[in-house]
């Protein structure tokens, strides 16, 4: 944990663990409220390293970290065991949407990894395409090496999430990709074709299943774990709550290897015997539901497969399709089934072009152009994962056009004679020994008005540039920042808001007082109305709406932070009009709030605009006594 000594230092000079009453965070500081304040040892956390000062002020003690306060506060939870603490930002992803709140754990997993998923896919893709214009041979070594390059990646990368999914949810992330590295484990994925099964539970219904092994005398139920996703990220979840807890039960002394010991030992039998039967068995019922639904309507059926398709791959139930699939080709000569999610690739392509040609964020658009490249050769992974997942509503757009699609395809009774290819190289296995014919000529149909139908939708309706940044790393930002500053030498930063100017040096609170969480200026406030700076991104945005932070075009990192301890009004006052992550352009309003009943609650509203990386500028404030919205306010400079 890398806050962990900050952590046990502040805990142990607070006045220990058992002087905490609670715990929270605001923007840029711990807000304790201790049951002595004067056991704690101000003087000795006010010179700590990564602690910026100490206030005390409305009955908290408050501990000034600066902008990495919430992964120190997680850090003093986890040590101190302060259970019943919580930071504002926790509260308000808990009211987020299930939908909204999977998908941003979605992404934040996939992030780190988005620059080499949309390399490999693009590897795999020519790779193909080398193939099908007959300049390499398949059985080849040239093609067995590109592919190995391109494959690796999608074959193991249960054990790259196991990383970054242990990570998001608190955990180590080396017992992560252990626990992937068991799924994939080549010795337990070959027992199924190595012999005969022990026995067969549920025989004679559709959740029969052979069993090979057993742990402990429980039948295990194996499944291909390679290239899922869904399985690792839950299994991670369940084992990062687990080690948590081991660490706080297991005594120190050999808490560094009965913890991974233990959690390694019971997550991965777990994974085995509970995650995947649920996921075979629903792979199972998913296939007898859409023999059936074919047979009751190709269309039904293609609307319904075509659709999910690439939620049915996210949580491995495609497995289910994939075997019935091949009992067709081999029992008939020819497959329906998968034939009805043809479009889908393509309908995923004309999503990330839309996207690609509207948005204004360079590091999005780099990323667009590969995962275009994919999907129209079928590898799907980088463009969902990092382009259309992301952003909401590119990936909803895709569902709906690729169902539109399936209609179509099941409609013109399209149907495969060949096994294999993918995207544009999928289209040669509808063609019928009897030649092209309509069923051939609607695959057609289906895939541009898939791909079409996709693009407008997500072009027109998308919100591109609004949470475009959610895909964006910070290692990303940072590039995009220092290209910004090569060719921009000033930046002027306007005022948020109408008032008179404060110094920075009389404003009523040390840690904005000092320069320390930033340099800048300070606006007493006539009017309730908080309007953007600069055009940018929303970076920050406290649930409470009292402080945000911004980060322009150009890379300057702003914090706003309206009155002082207006956190404890929990919101109450504040009416905001942008999300976190929202695209706006300067002079859009941000937030809203009454004056006159927050002084009335007793808060100032000396609001202060720092800028944060001020240490690659130079600024120069206004001399003005008085500002309107709009007027210069700080100019900043490279240094």
């Amino acid at each position: 944990m890398k806050y962990e000594q900050l952590a046990k230092d502040i805990i142990k000079n607070v006045g220990g663990k058992e002087n905490v009453n609670s715990v929270v965070h605001c923007i840029t500081r711990l807000r304790f409220k201790l049951k002595d304040e004067s056991k704690a040892q101000t003087e000795v956390l006010k010179n700590m390293d990564g602690v910026v000062t100490v206030m005390k002020s409305g009955g908290q003690y408050q501990v000034v970290i600066g902008n990495h306060v919430s992964d120190v506060f997680k850090a003093v939870v986890e040590i101190g065991g302060f259970a019943n603490s919580q930071s504002q930002d926790d509260v308000e992803e808990k009211k987020g949407s299930l939908f909204n709140r999977f998908i941003d754990m979605i992404s934040g997993i996939f992030t780190p990894v988005l620059g080499v998923l949309a390399a490999s896919g693009m590897i795999k893709g020519f790779n193909a395409l080398f193939v099908a214009l007959g300049w390499l041979d398949n059985t080849g070594g040239t093609y067995q090496i590109l592919n190995a390059i391109g494959d690796a990646l999608f074959y193991f990368l249960p054990i790259i999430l196991g990383y970054t999914a242990m990570k998001k949810f608190g955990g180590t992330p080396f017992l992560g990709m252990v626990i992937a590295m068991a799924l994939v484990y080549p010795a337990l994925e070959g027992i199924p074709s190595a012999g005969d099964p022990l026995y067969t539970l549920f025989a004679g219904t559709i959740f029969e299943s052979p069993v090979y092994i057993e742990f402990f005398g429980i039948p295990v139920i194996l499944m291909t774990y390679s290239m899922s996703v869904i399985p690792i990220i839950v299994s991670a979840f369940f084992g990062a709550k687990l080690e948590n807890f081991l660490a706080k039960v297991i005594p120190s002394v050999v808490r560094m290897f009965l913890v991974p010991m233990f959690t390694l030992l019971v997550i991965i039998p777990l994974t085995f015997i509970v995650i995947g039967p649920i996921a075979t068995w629903a792979s199972q019922l998913l296939g007898q539901a859409t023999v059936a639904a074919y047979a009751l309507s190709p269309i039904i059926a293609g609307t319904f497969v075509g659709g999910f398709w690439l939620i049915f791959v996210m949580f491995g139930l495609h497995w289910g399709l994939v075997p019935i699939a091949i009992n067709n080709f081999t029992s008939q000569g020819f497959d329906p089934i998968l034939a009805v999610v043809f479009a889908h690739s393509f309908a995923l392509a004309g999503a990330i072009l839309a996207v690609w040609i509207k948005t204004k964020n360079q590091k999005t658009k780099s990323l667009s152009a590969p995962a275009f490249i994919s999907a129209i050769f079928g590898v799907t992974e980088p463009g969902m994962y990092g382009i259309a997942l992301p952003l909401k509503k590119p990936f909803i757009f895709t569902i709906i056009s690729s169902a539109i699609g399936g209609a179509l395809l099941g409609f013109f009774g399209s149907t495969g004679y060949v096994m294999g290819g993918l995207g544009v190289f999928q289209l040669p296995s509808f063609i019928p020994p009897t030649g092209i014919d309509m069923s051939v000529i609607g695959a057609i149909i289906a895939a541009v008005v898939g791909m079409v139908l996709a693009f407008v939708l997500t072009y027109f309706f998308g919100g591109i540039n609004k949470v475009e940044n959610t895909v964006v790393s910070n290692e990303a930002k940072a590039e995009i920042a220092a290209t910004s500053l090569e060719k921009t030498e000033k930046i002027e930063i306007v005022s948020p808001l109408k008032g008179e100017i404060i110094p920075l040096n009389e404003v009523a609170d040390e840690a904005f007082a000092s320069g320390l969480l930033g340099k800048g200026i300070a606006v007493e406030p006539t009017e309730g109305k908080l309007i953007s700076p600069v055009s940018g991104t929303v970076s920050a945005l406290f649930p409470t709406k009292h402080a945000l932070g911004l980060t322009t075009d150009e890379g300057v990192e702003l914090l706003i932070h309206i009155g002082m301890d207006t956190v404890n009004l929990g919101g109450k006052f504040f009416t905001g009009h942008v999300a976190q992550g929202d695209r706006v352009e300067k002079g859009a309003l941000l937030v809203e709030f009454d004056i006159a009943s927050i002084k009335k609650a007793g808060y100032k509203l000396t609001t202060p605009v720092l800028v944060t990386n001020h240490d690659v500028y130079e600024l120069t404030t206004t001399d003005q006594k008085q500002v309107n919205v709009d007027d210069l306010l700080i100019l900043v400079e490279k240094v």
